[in-house]
């Protein structure tokens, strides 16, 4: 599988990614205590996703800006071989190195942790909420979480409709697991076809 980096270009769910909404939705339907807050992405593949959640559930869907994926620039829309053939030297880079990273025309993992702490210090969750967001926002809330390197994006585990969970108190951010994902089991999606 080729991987597109879709970035900030708009997608619907696959049928798989319905398949994941429902797993998503049925996992957090079983959670005790319940869910009092949903925030995502405005992006529809991310509040397409919390919308199962919110509907099972009947809690109202947010959306924030500052959970949007990185804007990958001139990268957005195009597939992994295409990008590393074109732009090598940012491609390798952006496998090495990736908290050195501009895209051009877009942002780096700098902006992004920069919108996830903006995001992060005005949470103010009344109990148990979930926070719908994309890739590399989850990896770079939990390397913040852990004072980590940027360069150290791949090393975080995450994957579609998985989920981390944090302890929040004010703006520090604690985390307590890195993918849960035992809601996916049969609709989990082939990592090696992501744009990562």
């Amino acid at each position: 599988m080729a991987g597109r980096y879709q970035g900030r270009r708009e997608s619907g769910l696959t049928a798989l990614g319905v398949r994941q909404g429902f797993a998503l939705a049925q996992a957090f339907a079983q959670h005790e205590p319940r869910l009092e807050r949903i925030v995502a992405s405005p992006l529809l593949r991310c509040s397409a996703t919390a919308k199962f959640v919110a509907d099972r559930l009947n809690v109202k869907l947010e959306t924030d800006d500052r959970l949007l994926e990185i804007a990958h620039g001139t990268w957005d829309g195009r597939l992994r071989e295409e990008i590393a053939a074109d732009d090598p030297e940012r491609f390798r880079a952006w496998k090495e190195r990736p908290g050195s990273v501009d895209f051009e025309g877009g942002e780096s993992l700098i902006n992004v942790r920069a919108r996830w702490r903006n995001f992060a210090a005005a949470f103010d969750p009344p109990g148990p909420s979930l926070v719908v967001t994309h890739d590399a926002v989850v990896r770079v809330a939990i390397l913040d979480a852990q004072n980590r390197s940027l360069d150290e994006l791949w090393d975080v585990k995450v994957e579609n409709a998985g989920f981390a969970e944090f302890e929040v108190a004010g703006a520090g951010w604690t985390l307590v697991r890195e993918n849960v994902n035992a809601h996916l089991d049969g609709v989990r999606a082939v990592i090696a076809g992501q744009a990562l």
